[in-house]
């Protein structure tokens, strides 16, 4: 199962809801591009929400990096909702999750915007 991404906006943050797989490939291929897209369109606060995600790469991992530098330099903020245990727990080895803004509820994550 590769990666499936829909978009939302609520107020002026957009929200990407993933499901799937995060991977080396295509996976990681369709956050970057999606996220491009967004802040050409002049979105600069992004929701990862990764309820839906199974399995994070560690080049998974890189392309969340990436997009958290990329729209931080856009003078965007990109933060994560919904982490699974299996990806927190890898963000917390990796020493990530003192670097992304983490919500487990959509309406705080929407709130810490402002």
């Amino acid at each position: 199962m590769s990666l499936t991404i829909s978009h939302r906006t609520v107020g002026d943050v957009a929200i990407m809801d993933l499901s799937g797989k995060i991977t080396i490939g295509e996976g990681s291929v369709q956050l970057r591009e999606a996220v491009k897209s967004l802040l050409e369109n002049g979105n600069k606060n992004i929701l990862l929400n990764l309820g839906d995600v199974s399995y994070v790469d560690s080049s998974g991992i890189g392309e969340l990096v990436h997009s958290y530098t990329t729209v931080k330099n856009q003078q965007g903020q990109l933060k994560l909702l919904n982490l699974t245990k299996k990806i927190q727990d890898l963000l917390m080895i990796t020493k990530l999750l003192t670097v992304f803004d983490t919500f487990d509820n959509e309406a705080d994550a929407i709130a810490s915007f402002s």
